[in-house]
């Protein structure tokens, strides 16, 4: 029976493998396609927007005005653009692939697998049957879901024990590696939050540099590089804070969603598997 176990579990690693590179490939392709519709928006309009009013306020002698497309004119602000494009497609992806697989916790799954004898007699469930069941009539979609992973991985050591008490273990320790699982997950969103602000630092950086090499021009009375310098030091700063604000609040309800995915498996594992077969 030992040896079964594994062959059932190997069988469901080439699976997930193709799951992971799957989301790779729909990854990489998102950030193309976020790279391309910036840089297009920005060559197309936002720069030469923002050119026409900053020339319109030299030839007037006036300041440059704070409308929007001059804040958001220069690089670090269009790769903070691209990267939260970016990151919105993979939190939405995850918000999806969640609210998706919702209904499954509807379905007493253990109930709708059984045998009619099984059904019509209340009797305890045959666990060998349901495994069964569960890789030949769920579909392909339904089996990614953490909460049939962890239905047929705790079957599964239920089969080869006949231990509630395993069983429950099962459980218990699927639910860890979901949650861990998740936490991978969301490494590269984590990262993309961190970078989006340090990025707005970098045109800081790049912005006082500007000014300090315009200082002798300051010292002679124009000061009007300086003056746009220090704008791109502080408009870049502004936009990468205010878009890592908004993929935070997206991020931490991400977060929530996961949590309370993996607390609706563990109560729908206690109600229909745990209950039924002690």
């Amino acid at each position: 029976m030992l040896w079964q176990e594994s062959l059932k579990s190997v069988s469901i690693l080439p699976l997930h493998f193709l799951l992971i590179f799957k989301n790779m490939i729909k990854n990489f392709i998102a950030l193309i396609i976020s790279i391309i519709i910036v840089h297009f928006a920005y060559v197309g309009y936002v720069r030469p927007e923002a050119n026409k009013v900053i020339e319109t306020a030299q030839l007037e002698s006036q300041s440059t005005p704070r409308e929007f497309v001059v804040i958001i004119k220069d690089y670090e602000q269009e790769i903070c653009f691209i990267l939260m494009f970016w990151g919105c497609f993979m939190i939405l992806s995850n918000y999806k692939t969640i609210l998706g697989t919702k209904y499954i916790f509807t379905l007493d799954l253990i109930r709708e697998l059984e045998d009619e004898e099984n059904k019509s007699a209340q009797a305890k469930p045959d666990v060998e049957l349901l495994i069964q069941n569960i890789d030949k009539k769920l579909p392909k979609d339904c089996l990614k879901t953490p909460l049939i992973q962890t239905v047929r991985s705790s079957l599964l050591r239920y089969s080869v024990t006949e231990n509630v008490q395993n069983l429950s273990d099962a459980i218990e320790s699927n639910l860890e590696n979901i949650a861990i699982r998740y936490d991978s997950e969301n490494t590269m969103i984590r990262y993309l939050i961190w970078a989006i602000p340090s990025i707005g630092f970098i045109g800081t950086v790049r912005g006082i540099g500007q000014a300090l090499s315009l200082a002798d021009e300051a010292l002679a009375g124009d000061i009007s590089g300086m003056t746009d310098s220090l704008g791109v030091a502080f408009n870049s700063t502004f936009i990468a804070l205010l878009i890592s604000i908004f993929m935070m609040f997206l991020f931490h309800q991400l977060q929530r969603l996961q949590d309370s995915q993996i607390l609706d498996t563990q109560e729908y594992c206690e109600k229909f598997i745990i209950n039924r077969i002690r």
